[in-house]
């Protein structure tokens, strides 16, 4: 264990902050932001770096000023702009001696539970061998069906993925305002929490900014997600000179967000990374209550609609009767097969289905509630 009381943490640093508002890779920023990871891994604290800037480098190396709609444009700024990502980091820590490990993830990469486990194996290899994991999002590949969405989200992936003490998500804010200091110059800064507080999603005014995907909002998220596996968040401003060195060393203003509850079990964490689901299941309130204060199986008695298209092992939605999600878990059933059962009594299985089938929709063991 590190000074600090850390021993791993990740770093996730915005487009808008690694390319200087979009006028190509902040050298002289990553350069600092490296030396500062290098003294916190001299001090016994391992560092995972997630690093957006691959679509805005790119863009600024074809003198491009709007982010392109179309797929393929997008992934040709990704493919260009990579390059010079990975060069850059990879320069910056070397001057340190440290290695670095170039890491591109999509979701169909952690929905799978074996590519996880690699995934996984990979990352805390690289770790036990001093080199610095920088993780993006594979945009040169990844579709609207498989992507993160923002790296925001892909950092709390990768600080469940290596069970990080906590997530530093640097951007170009102090942290989460009140308001929009933008439209209210009265808003003060929000400097603690507790991740996945519902409350705390009314003060995340704003999107994303024209360079990122990303915004408050799927910080917050990602916050919720990292609490998961136990993973305090801090939301700050990463531009001054020792910002990073700060928040390594808990000195840091920002928002800090802490995981409340008990931590997921390994599986169950991987479960909850997946933010894709294949359907749905509508529970009566009985079914809800046996989830998500028994600590129960969802036996398909409490089902009263299904939605969507699955198969046997796709992961699904548990909704409350209003709508609301409160889990999600990997199905024993079809969506068909689901539909012909829901409703039924674990008796009454057979004469539905016609065979022998679990006696579970979806087991405990398979199921990650929500926060």
């Amino acid at each position: 264990m590190s000074a600090a009381g850390y021993r791993r943490l990740v770093v996730k640093i915005g487009s808008a902050l690694i390319t200087n508002g979009g006028r190509g890779l902040d050298r002289s920023g990553i350069e600092r932001w490296a030396a500062q990871v290098a003294a916190a891994r001299a001090n016994g604290i391992e560092v995972v770096m997630v690093s957006s800037g691959a679509v805005a480098e790119g863009m600024a190396r074809m003198g491009w000023t709007e982010r392109p709609e179309s797929l393929d444009r997008l992934q040709a700024a990704a493919a260009i702009g990579q390059m010079g990502l990975t060069q850059a980091w990879g320069d910056a820590f070397g001057r340190h001696g440290l290695h670095t490990a170039q890491v591109l993830l999509t979701h169909d990469d952690v929905a799978n539970r074996r590519r996880y486990l690699n995934a996984r194996s990979t990352l805390l290899s690289l770790l036990a061998v001093g080199a610095i994991p920088v993780i993006n999002e594979n945009d040169t590949v990844a579709t609207d069906e498989i992507r993160f969405g923002d790296n925001d989200r892909l950092g709390a992936v990768a600080a469940q993925l290596v069970e990080a003490d906590g997530l530093i998500i640097l951007t170009d804010q102090p942290g989460l305002m009140t308001a929009d200091p933008r439209k209210d110059p009265t808003a003060t800064l929000i400097e603690s929490g507790e991740a996945g507080d519902p409350a705390l999603r009314l003060h995340a005014a704003g999107g994303a900014g024209r360079l990122g995907r990303g915004g408050m909002l799927t910080k917050l998220d990602a916050a919720a997600l990292a609490a998961r596996s136990g993973a305090w968040t801090l939301l700050m401003d990463g531009r001054g000179p020792d910002a990073l060195a700060q928040a390594l060393a808990g000195t840091a203003r920002g928002t800090r967000l802490s995981a409340k509850g008990a931590v997921l079990a390994a599986r169950k964490r991987w479960i909850a990374g997946r933010l894709r689901v294949a359907g749905s299941v509508r529970l009566d309130r009985g079914a809800v209550q046996a989830l998500t204060c028994n600590g129960s199986s969802l036996l398909p008695v409490g089902v009263i609609a299904v939605s969507g298209e699955f198969r046997r092992g796709d992961l699904i939605a548990c909704e409350a009767p209003d709508g609301r999600r409160i889990a999600t878990g990997l199905s024993n059933y079809s969506a068909e097969e689901a539909r012909q059962i829901a409703g039924c009594a674990s008796q009454e299985l057979v004469d539905r289905l016609g065979y022998v089938g679990d006696v579970e929709l979806i087991h405990r063991d398979n199921l990650a509630l929500e926060t």
